[in-house]
């Protein structure tokens, strides 16, 4: 029986439908969320097939007001909470000259404050647990390359770019800050297109697998905070 949950924030077909199943099989229990009810249903009974406890929790992350009401209906419903995996990303803002400030600051509040609201609201129970851990999808257009920088305007994901980089530090700064609680906080960065998600057209070259296993060896050996894919 499971005695400590992973939860999955922004839940979608990809990376964090093969961390669930992953950490599910490491006998974690999952608690799936994202906006779409229909999606979540579905990940629950395909978990559930394989003998994973799990359960939906249809919530919009890009307000962070959201979460603590979220983390009151996961602790009623499974296990205390011992991972995160925060997968939820937003895409506004591809002009940064252009953009409406409101569509900026909601595509940080995805990437950073909702992210830290989870933190914060889960920490008691993180402190508590075995092999705490804070895991967090990153995407390579958080480099300060002029080359990515390039990149990150052709494609009109300025806002994207932006926040992928405080992302990025963020990790290490909360990985700083919470090593003395032995709470492990790491990133994968993926550097391309993954098979069978929304951004895949048939120029896919990295398996949802594969990063899950990089998230597993970051969560089991607890040295490094960053790998790559």
């Amino acid at each position: 029986m499971a005695t400590t949950t992973i939860l999955v924030c922004g839940f979608g077909p990809g990376i964090s439908t093969a961390v669930a199943a992953k950490f599910g099989a490491e006998g974690f229990a999952v608690a799936l969320v994202a906006r779409n009810a229909e999606r979540l249903d579905a990940g629950v009974k395909a978990l559930q097939a394989k003998g994973i406890k799990a359960a939906a929790f249809p919530t919009d992350l890009a307000d962070p007001e959201n979460i603590p009401g979220l983390i009151g209906k996961v602790r009623s419903s499974l296990p205390p909470i011992g991972a995160i995996l925060w997968n939820a990303y937003g895409g506004g803002a591809g002009d940064l000259l252009t953009a409406d400030l409101a569509e900026l600051r909601g595509t940080l509040d995805i990437a950073i404050t909702s992210l830290l609201e989870t933190v914060r609201t889960v920490l008691p129970e993180l402190k508590k647990a075995g092999n705490p851990a804070v895991l967090i999808t990153n995407g390579g257009l958080y480099s300060s390359d002029p080359k990515v920088d390039a990149v990150g305007v052709s494609w009109n994901a300025m806002g994207l770019s932006v926040a992928n980089a405080a992302k990025h530090k963020l990790v290490g700064l909360l990985a700083e800050k919470l090593k003395a609680d032995k709470i492990h906080v790491a990133e994968v960065v993926v550097t391309g297109i993954v098979k069978g998600t929304a951004f895949d057209q048939g120029n896919g070259t990295i398996e949802a697998r594969a990063v899950a296993d990089k998230f597993w060896s970051l969560y089991k050996d607890r040295r490094e905070i960053r790998a790559q894919v």
